[in-house]
């Protein structure tokens, strides 16, 4: 079975970098998107369409591709989802860039040069997101997340999010 595909409403753009960063293939909505617009979207790409906006739910009765969550903190959305999907947390952690859900591929050492040696000094690799020309390397910030990707995946949800 191939790997769930979302598209978070904008209420829920913080669900889906953490989804990102868990490695699941994760669009959001541009700002002011209308509610067809998203479900025509979802349909299109195959995604399924994650809100919190009853209004949009009720285009549910199409293909059945919009899901509505009931909670509120980003923690609360993930355990819904969890159980809804069955999200492994840890799938395949930092491999989208957060920002614009492109796969990230290895830095060459040309793109490195560009990463803070402070950073490279602990470890000499890095990830290049070809979309927006981003160079990231594992800082003190992946960790936090990754800890945070690891309670998810243990069912920990009373954790502060970044």
């Amino acid at each position: 079975m191939s790997d769930p595909r979302f598209l978070c409403d904008e209420m829920l753009q913080r669900l889906g970098r953490w989804l990102r960063a868990a490695g699941y293939d994760t669009a959001i909505a541009t700002p002011g998107s209308e509610d067809r617009t998203l479900v025509a979207q979802a349909h299109a790409e195959q995604r399924w369409l994650i809100t919190r906006d009853r209004h949009l739910a009720r285009f549910r009765n199409g293909d059945g591709r919009v899901v509505l969550l009931s909670a509120n903190a980003t923690t609360e959305l993930a355990a819904e989802l969890s159980n809804r999907f069955q999200i492994d947390w840890l799938h395949r952690p930092f491999t989208r860039c957060l920002e614009c859900n492109t796969p990230l591929v290895p830095a060459t050492p040309a793109q490195l040069d560009r990463v803070p040696k402070s950073a490279l000094a602990i470890a000499r690799e890095g990830w290049y997101c070809p979309t927006c020309d981003k160079v990231l390397w594992r800082g003190s910030h992946v960790r936090r997340m990754r800890r945070t990707l690891e309670h998810f995946e243990r069912g920990e949800w009373d954790i502060a999010t970044e």
